[in-house]
This record gives structure tokens, sequence and C-alpha cells, in this order.
């Protein structure tokens, strides 16, 4: 397996408190890993670190350098100026500049740029991606392209931020709580949509039905450290309860020595 992200011996203390110590994982391509843990005990951090918002007080947080990395914050981070379709569109890469130049030419009749801009979208096979970036907009309820960033509620906002990160494609994903503000609709098309997602990705989520519908590895924060099962979030509550299990028979047979 090719690996995607390497995390070694990384601790991070958040004032007084310990949030984890020396914890090391790692994310190989096609993994789908869910972070568990209970409130306050560092999963955001975590995803901050690993996404670089964030520093860690020892260890290392390595991606592979030929990769691009998506990240999806609880709040996103987007411009209050922008436009909906300004901030969906608003990437460094050249095909989605120029899908962005063909539709606002299409949406303002401009056609002069069009008959220039349809060649390159030949050119750069750029019209079966504009077709799949309409349907992740419309799948996620998007449709008020003109209206400013700063004008929408939470949950658009956060739809505007997951439309943003998917339509990017990038080949490792972080998600932190991707899907407050979905209907159950729309949480099960984001469902289906990650399940043949190729990449890699992390996932923190307090939605166990959708964790078991997505994830394939399960990272268990606790205690200050972090423990690996393979599995949904279903497996691993099971493989969990079997691992407490044997810690309390070891414990009772210590205590009798």
């Amino acid at each position: 397996m090719i690996s995607y992200l390497q995390v070694d011996n990384l601790s991070k203390r958040f004032g007084e408190q310990l949030l984890f110590e020396n914890i090391s994982f790692g994310i190989g391509k096609g993994q789908k890993v869910a972070l568990i843990a209970k409130n306050g005990m560092g999963k955001s951090t975590l995803l901050r670190i690993i996404a670089g918002k964030d520093t860690s007080e020892s260890g290392t947080v390595i991606f592979r350098n030929d990769i691009t990395v998506g990240i999806l914050d609880q709040d996103p981070a987007l411009d209050p100026e922008n436009s909906v379709f300004e901030e969906v569109f608003h990437s460094d890469s050249p095909v989605l500049k120029l899908i962005k130049a063909y539709e606002e030419a299409v949406a303002h009749n401009h056609t002069e740029a069009l008959e220039k801009l349809i060649p390159e979208m030949d050119i750069h096979s750029a019209w079966d991606y504009d077709t799949t970036i309409k349907q992740i907009l419309s799948e996620l309820k998007i449709d008020t392209y003109d209206k400013k960033i700063g004008q929408l509620s939470g949950g658009q906002k956060k739809r505007v931020g997951l439309a943003k990160v998917l339509i990017s494609n990038p080949d490792f994903l972080i998600l932190d709580e991707p899907t407050n503000h979905l209907d159950i609709e729309t949480i099960a098309w984001l469902e289906n949509y990650l399940v043949n997602y190729q990449g890699a990705l992390i996932i923190v989520s307090h939605d166990r039905y959708f964790l078991d519908k997505v994830a394939t590895v399960t990272l268990d924060l606790t205690r200050h450290s972090l423990d690996r099962y393979v599995g949904n979030y279903s497996k691993f509550m099971d493989l969990k309860a079997e691992k407490l299990a044997t810690e309390a028979k070891n414990f009772e047979k210590q205590q009798k020595e």
C-alpha cells in the first residue's frame, strides 16, 4: 500500500491538560480512517495539526510529496466578500480556473469569450469535470451562486466549504464533522461519494451510522494514546469491548497474585 501520511511521536498539551503523547500512525492510499475520542480529548486539535493549522510540542507529520490535501474544518474559513460561485471555484487548479471562466461566460452570455473557452474545454477534457462539479453543488443543495458568503447561515457555509473541498478533488481528505447541517438525503449521497472516493481520508464525526458506512479503519484516541482497529465503528466497538474485557481479566489475575 502506498503511504500518503505518516505521523510519528506526536504530543500536544492544551494549557496544563495533556491531550495526547507520542502517538504514531500511518494512512495509505484508499484507507478511510475514523478518528474517535470523547469530547475535549483532542480530535479536532489532532486534525488541525495534521492539516498544518496547529503545532505540536513534539513529533512529525509527513505527507507524500506528490499528493494534494483538502481540508474541511468544523467552521470553514471562507471569504465573506466572495460570492458562493467565487468561493467554490477558488483554486490554483488550471482546469478549475478554466471551468470558472467558462461558467462566467455562459452566465453573462459573453459570446467572444465562449468562442475561445469552448476549444480549451475540449483540449483539457473539462466537460466531465464540469458535470461532476454541478452534481456536487446540486446534491449539496447549493444554488445561490451570486449570494455573498457573509450573508449565509452557518449551515450554508458548511455546505459551501464541503463543496469546495470535494470539487478540488484532492488525493487526501481531512474532514471535521462533515455531516453537520446536512439532511438525511444529503448524508446518504455523501456516504456514497466517500465510499467510492479513490484517495485516502481521515474523518471526525459524531454520526456513528455515517462512520459505519464510510470508515475502513478506526483510530481511538484514549488515555492520551492512540489505538488502531481495522474496521468501521461497529467493528471497533466490538473489538474495544473485547480488549477492555481482557484487560479487566488480566488486572484481576494480577491482584490475586
